[in-house]
């Protein structure tokens, strides 16, 4: 593609998920802000990409569990009108569960699976929502099913598609675009950094990376704010959507509900 479609800025991108989205961004047309830890990667990748597609590839290594680094990301959001679409990527994953685990690896999850997203969604949208740009937030099928996995990374999870759908409903009148993305079992570094083996998984569990991202995107381009890319039976998630909203009018009350009433001696 040709069209110019302004600057996408990508956190992880130095491998997986993130290395992939940039790649794909790029060849649709956009110019790209590269984030992560690993300047070297980010440099090869954006060189690489530069060459390949022609678009201007900036780098800019941040560790986002550094609060100075998390505000200098932000304030690129806040200030660059270049920018028209975040992909919030960066995250982790623990070896073992919130039991297992010290302090610091469990401040150091939250930081990058939690608090990361958060401000930087929060310094885009405050833009996006006047002058039009998307998010897109990448959370984890666990946000449905904790019980298959550790808590703390599949309770991270749940927060990104919370805080999507919410985006999704209080700004739907405005130029500001939400999608979570929800990846089953992919294979990315991210097993390996965290002490798992993809491959103990079946194969048939398993998606290559370039195929979630191509499906995320098309998600994308057909106006999803959910997007599950595993998933073949779309309406058992419609159904389940229903189903929560479905609790809605009853989750608040005056009267405590009936199994809880406690009878008084006479």
């Amino acid at each position: 593609m040709t069209d110019i479609r302004g600057r996408a800025l990508v956190t992880g991108a130095s491998t997986g998920i993130g290395a992939v989205y940039a790649d794909r961004l790029a060849k649709r047309g956009y110019d790209l802000i590269l984030v992560a830890r690993d300047g070297a990667r980010l440099a090869a990748l954006a060189e690489r990409l530069g060459e390949e597609t022609g678009r201007t590839v900036e780098v800019l290594r941040a560790d986002l569990t550094d609060p100075i680094d998390l505000a200098t990301v932000a304030d690129r959001l806040a200030t660059d009108a270049s920018i028209t679409l975040l992909v919030n990527n960066a995250g982790m994953s623990l070896n073992g569960g919130l039991i297992d685990n010290d302090a610091s690896a469990l401040q150091r999850i939250i930081a990058l699976n939690i608090t990361a997203p958060t401000l930087l969604a929060s310094a885009a949208g405050k833009v996006f929502v006047e002058r039009g740009g998307a998010i897109i937030n990448i959370a984890s099928v666990l946000a449905l099913a904790p019980e298959l996995f550790d808590g703390v990374y599949s309770g991270s999870k749940a927060y990104i598609l919370n805080l999507t759908l919410g985006l999704a409903k209080a700004y739907a009148e405005s130029k500001l675009r939400v999608q979570a993305v929800l990846p089953g079992a992919t294979r990315t570094e991210i097993w390996e950094r965290s002490g798992k083996d993809v491959d103990a998984f079946p194969a048939e569990m398993v998606m290559e990376v370039d195929d979630l991202v191509d499906a995320a995107l098309a998600g994308f381009d057909s106006g999803e704010t959910v997007t599950i890319p595993p998933l073949a039976d779309e309406g058992q998630y419609l159904a389940y959507d229903a189903a929560r909203k479905a609790l809605a009018p009853g989750l608040s009350r005056r009267d405590v509900a009936a199994r809880y009433r406690v009878a008084v001696p006479a």
